[in-house]
C-alpha cells in the first residue's frame, strides 16, 4: 500500500488501468506463511482508517443509544427488528412466499428483497446463539468494517494513505450513515464493490467479478457495479484495437474478460429464480414495480419537486446542483474509469428510479467516490488537529441527524 504521494502520481497507474499489457510469466504461487504476511500487513496499513470509521461510528451508535434511552424505546428493536430488516429476517427464517396486503389493495411481495443477507443471517444464527435479528446486526456490523477497509484501500492507492483514511472516516459520517448500523444492505454490498473496484485497479479481473457476483445477490444496485467492469473492460479492449494489437488480443485479455463475464451472473440469477418462481420471463421487474421501485427515467423526481412549496423545491434543486458539482468535481479529479463510472452509475440509478424520494440518499451510500473530492480537500488543512476536528463535528452532526431519524418516521 503506497505511503502519502502527490495525486498525480498515485493516479498515474489506475489512470493506465485500461491500457493492457503483454502477455507476461505468472509469479509464484505465494505460500500460506506469505499470504499471512501480506494479509497481516495489508491490516495493519488499514488499521488507522478502520479505527477512524469505528469511532465516528460508535458516535453515532452512542448518540442513539442516549436518545432511544430518553424516549424509552428499544436501540436493539430500533437497529434491527424494523422496516426491511422484518422482511429479510422473515426470509432468513421461511425462505421466500409472503406477501403483504396494502389498505389500498396494492401488494408487496418479499421477492423484491435479495437472498445474500438473509442467507448470512440464517447461517450465523445457526452456529451461534444469537437470535435472527442478532445475526443481522452482526453481518451487518462486520460487512461495515470490510467496507471501511475497501473504501480506505481505494483511496490509499489512487491518492495515498492519509485520503484512504479520511475517506473511510467521511463515509462513515455520510448523512444516512446510521443506516451502516442496521441490518439493512448497505454495508454488505458497499464491502463487496469497494474491494471489487480495488481489483479491478489491480488487475485481479476473476477477483472482481467473483465479488461482482455476490454484489448481485445482495442488491439491484449491483447493476451499476456491474456497468463499471463492462465499461472498463470495453474502453480497454477498444484502444488495443485501435493502437494496432489484434494478434491475440482475446488470449491477453482473457483474465479480463472472464471476470467481466462472471459479473452479472449473481444478478442475472435471482431474477432467472424470480421469473421462474413466478411463471413469467419478466417477473422480477414485475415485483420491483409493485413496490414502486420502476425506472422512469426521472419523472417521479420530477413530481416530487414540482409538488413541493416553492423554498423546499428551490432549496431540493440546489442540493441537486450540489451533487451535480460534486460529480463533476469527481470528473475533474481523473477518478480512474472503473471507480467513476460505479459512482456516476449508482447516482444515476439513485435519481431515475420511482420509488420514495426519501430513499435517494440511502440509496447513493455506496457510491463512496463522490467523498474523494472533500476528502483530499480537508487534506490540505494546516493541521491534523483541523482534519480531525472537521470530522469530529461531521461525526455529531451525523449521529443527531440518525437519531432523530430513527426516533421518527424511520430510515429513509
Amino acid at each position: 500500500m503506497p505511503d502519502d504521494v502527490p495525486a498525480a502520481q498515485a493516479t498515474a497507474p489506475a489512470q493506465r488501468l485500461v491500457r493492457q499489457r503483454g502477455p507476461r510469466t505468472q509469479p509464484p504461487r505465494p505460500s500460506r506463511s506469505s499470504a499471512r504476511g501480506h494479509l497481516t500487513a495489508a491490516l495493519a496499513a488499514a488499521a488507522p482508517a478502520l479505527g477512524a470509521y469505528a469511532a465516528v461510528r460508535l458516535i453515532g451508535l452512542a448518540v442513539f443509544a442516549a436518545a432511544a434511552s430518553g424516549a424509552g424505546k428499544s436501540a436493539f428493536h430500533l437497529l434491527a427488528e424494523r422496516w426491511d430488516s422484518v422482511w429479510y429476517q422473515r426470509i432468513a427464517e421461511n425462505g421466500y412466499g409472503h406477501t403483504a396486503v396494502l389498505p389500498n389493495g396494492g401488494v408487496h411481495p418479499d421477492l423484491a428483497f435479495f437472498p445474500l443477507l438473509p442467507a448470512l443471517e440464517r447461517g450465523v444464527a445457526e452456529l451461534t446463539p444469537l437470535s435472527l435479528a442478532g445475526a443481522g446486526l452482526l453481518v451487518a456490523w462486520v460487512a461495515a468494517l470490510f467496507a471501511a477497509w475497501g473504501i480506505f484501500a481505494v483511496g490509499a492507492r489512487l491518492y495515498g494513505r492519509r485520503t484512504g483514511v479520511v475517506l473511510a472516516a467521511l463515509w462513515g459520517v455520510y448523512p444516512t450513515a446510521f443506516v451502516q448500523s442496521m441490518a439493512y444492505t448497505e454495508t454488505l454490498f458497499t464491502a463487496f464493490a469497494a474491494w471489487a473496484l480495488y481489483a479491478v485497479l489491480t488487475r485481479r479481473w476473476i477477483v472482481a467479478g467473483t465479488l461482482c457476483v455476490l454484489a448481485g445477490l445482495t442488491r439491484p444496485s449491483a447493476a451499476a457495479l456491474i456497468a463499471a467492469l463492462a465499461i472498463t473492460a470495453a474502453v480497454a479492449l477498444v484502444r488495443e484495437y485501435r493502437a494496432g494489437r489484434t494478434d491475440g488480443l482475446v488470449r491477453r485479455n482473457a483474465r479480463m474478460l472472464i471476470g467481466t463475464a462472471l459479473a452479472p451472473l449473481g444478478w442475472l440469477a435471482y431474477v432467472v429464480f424470480v421469473a421462474v418462481r413466478q411463471g413469467s420471463p419478466f417477473a422480477y421487474f414485475d415485483v420491483q414495480a409493485q413496490w414502486g421501485n420502476s425506472i422512469d427515467g426521472g419523472v417521479a423526481l420530477a413530481s416530487f419537486i414540482l409538488g413541493l412549496p416553492l423554498p423546499a423545491a428551490l432549496g431540493l434543486c440546489a442540493a441537486l446542483a450540489g451533487l451535480g458539482w460534486v460529480v463533476f468535481l469527481c470528473v475533474r479529479q481523473r477518478q480512474p474509469l472503473p471507480v467513476l463510472a460505479y459512482c456516476v452509475a449508482v447516482v444515476v440509478i439513485s435519481l431515475i428510479g420511482s420509488g420514495y424520494f426519501g430513499s435517494r440518499p440511502r440509496l447513493m451510500m455506496p457510491a463512496f467516490p463522490l467523498l474523494l473530492p472533500p476528502a483530499v480537500a480537508l487534506l490540505r488543512l494546516r493541521t491534523t488537529a483541523r482534519t480531525v476536528t472537521v470530522v469530529a463535528v461531521l461525526a455529531v452532526a451525523s449521529a443527531a441527524y440518525g437519531a432523530w431519524t430513527l426516533l421518527g418516521s424511520g430510515p429513509p
